[in-house]
């Protein structure tokens, strides 16, 4: 049986940390969404969508997405350059969730 005593317990050996950190940001979790509707989609076209984000961060945010594995930058060597973003399988498992949230978020919604 199972060590119920919190005094034995480490909240940083859950999964629990790990998936709030791939949405902790402010916008990391609109990205997934965005594309779960439109894939592929341009930066500039997601920068428009999210409306109050400039280039720098939605360019971090997007890297940190994809470091840990949850879309795919395409860059094509157009002038001006594209780059071009989709979801990985593990990108379309986390807009599950994410989906369950705005399910919920709409059901609550005033």
């Amino acid at each position: 049986m199972a060590d119920s005593s919190i005094e034995n317990a480490d909240f940083d050996e859950t999964g629990y940390p790990y998936a709030l950190s791939l949405i902790a940001g402010k916008h990391e979790p609109v990205i997934p969404y965005c594309l779960m509707g439109y894939e592929p989609v341009r930066s500039n076209e997601m920068q428009r969508y999210m409306k109050r984000v400039i280039d720098r961060t939605l360019s971090c945010n997007l890297k940190e997405l994809e470091a840990d594995g949850c879309i795919v930058r395409t860059m094509h060597p157009d002038v001006p350059p594209k780059v071009e973003c989709t979801l990985t399988e593990r990108g379309r498992s986390l807009v599950a969730v994410l989906g369950e949230l705005c399910d919920r978020g709409e059901a609550d919604r005033p």
